[in-house]
Formats: C-alpha cells, sequence, structure tokens
C-alpha cells in the first residue's frame, strides 16, 4: 500500500446472538484459538500496512480499552470513539473524525484471509464513493418452491439452492460517505448503501473467494473455533 489509510473497526454491537457469553464479555474480545477475533484482525491489519486505527465502541468498551490500550503492543495507534447509544452500522461512523481520504470500516467480529491493500487498490481504481467485500454464498432451500405463472403451476423444485454474493462486512470509503450520515442518527450500513444508490453514487463490489467467517452466532463462532488450527497460517496476522 503506497499510502497510510486510516482504519474504522465497528466493535459497539451487544452480539445478543452469542448470549450468554457476550452478557459478560464484548463479542471482539471472544476468543478464537487462543486469541480475541478483535486481536487477530488488528495483527492482520498492522501486518497489512494500517497503522491508524479507531475502534467504534458501546457494550462492555472498558474491557476493549483495558485489553488493548494505545494499541502499542501491537504497533499500531489505536483510538476509540464511544456510542453513548445503538447508532446500528453506520451511524458510528459519523462520530470518528472526517478522514482526509479513503477510509478502510471493517466488522469487529470476522475472520477472513482477504488481502486489504488489493481490496483498496480495486477501490481506488474504480472512482466509486464506496466498496463492498463480497463473498459467494449458497443457500440451501429445506422446502419445495413452486413457480407460477398467472396463478398456474409451472414448475415444482425441491428443496433448490440459490447463489448469492453477500457483504463480508469490510468497506473502502470515500470522506464524503460522511455527507449521508447525520451525528447521532441509528442508520445501518444497508440502508446507507441504499441512500448512495438512490442519489446516483456508484457503488464498486471486490469480490473474494478465500476464507471468511462471521462469528455472529453460536453456530458460526464454534465453526471458526473448530476451523481455527487449519486456517491461521492463511489469515496473516502472526
Amino acid at each position: 500500500m503506497s499510502e497510510p489509510m486510516p482504519v474504522v473497526i465497528l466493535a459497539g454491537g451487544k452480539g445478543t446472538r452469542l448470549h450468554p457469553y457476550t452478557t459478560a464479555l464484548p463479542k471482539p474480545l471472544m476468543p478464537v484459538g487462543e486469541m480475541p477475533v478483535l486481536e487477530i484482525i488488528i495483527r492482520q491489519l498492522h501486518k497489512a500496512g494500517f497503522k491508524d486505527l479507531t475502534v467504534s465502541v458501546g457494550h462492555l468498551h472498558g474491557l476493549i480499552q483495558a485489553y488493548f490500550g494505545d494499541g502499542g503492543n501491537w504497533g499500531v495507534n489505536l483510538r476509540y470513539s464511544l456510542e453513548t447509544s445503538p447508532l446500528g452500522t453506520a451511524g458510528p461512523i459519523a462520530l470518528v473524525a472526517r478522514p482526509a481520504g479513503s477510509f478502510l470500516v471493517l466488522n469487529g467480529d470476522l475472520l477472513c484471509s482477504i488481502d486489504f491493500a488489493e481490496m483498496v487498490r480495486s477501490h481506488k481504481n474504480s472512482g466509486s464513493i464506496a466498496t463492498i467485500a463480497t463473498y459467494p454464498k449458497r443457500v440451501q432451500m429445506s422446502l419445495g418452491v413452486l413457480e407460477t405463472e398467472k396463478g398456474v403451476l409451472t414448475r415444482y423444485v425441491e428443496k433448490p439452492s440459490i447463489d448469492y454474493k453477500v457483504s463480508m462486512g469490510i468497506y473502502v470509503f470515500e470522506p464524503r460517505i460522511l455527507d449521508f450520515i447525520k451525528v447521532e442518527q441509528r442508520l445501518d450500513i444497508p440502508d446507507l448503501i441504499q441512500d448512495l444508490l438512490g442519489a446516483g453514487e456508484s457503488v464498486n463490489l471486490f469480490e473474494f473467494n478465500g476464507y471468511w467467517r462471521d462469528i455472529g452466532t453460536m453456530e458460526e463462532y464454534a465453526a471458526a473455533n473448530e476451523e481455527f488450527p487449519s486456517v491461521a497460517s492463511s489469515l496473516n496476522f502472526s
């Protein structure tokens, strides 16, 4: 990466789908292997050349701040932005000092082997206001699907699978994205992206096919820990 780029890590959620663990521990401090998932992310960012990090915190923020401090132990400059009331996934971005140039935003509860610098290059080459990292996801239906035309059955498909491109929770934004977010406004990133498209803005997609796991549910968290020994080297965080 030719120039330093600020990073905003979204780590303020309550992690309700991981209860009861997250009643006492914020989700970004949930261990994967022997290390909190947020520490893995910070180590990855440092290794990729990102040093200026802001962590948006809320739920049990004191534990996150006590663990990471100013980030010096990981070779990064770490600041904190506190949301005093839940602001969704996009709202907290408006609380961060406006960057001078492009900036990276990512959720603080994911494991992936993405090349952040490559994603940044894709964003800059696109000239878009935003870039979304996407992942191919196949969803298996558990029911038979009926296709109809004018109320008449034309096809019966038993338990089909459907392929989607899903958001990975990793974004590169231009500073003017903040013109679309009001301070202290509760706003989620899907709604922000819809606002951008409605305003005629271009949104770039960065397609990724490597390892990615969002640890937001008990099932995903258990899978991440089971897979960790075999995928740790690909995460490039040491």
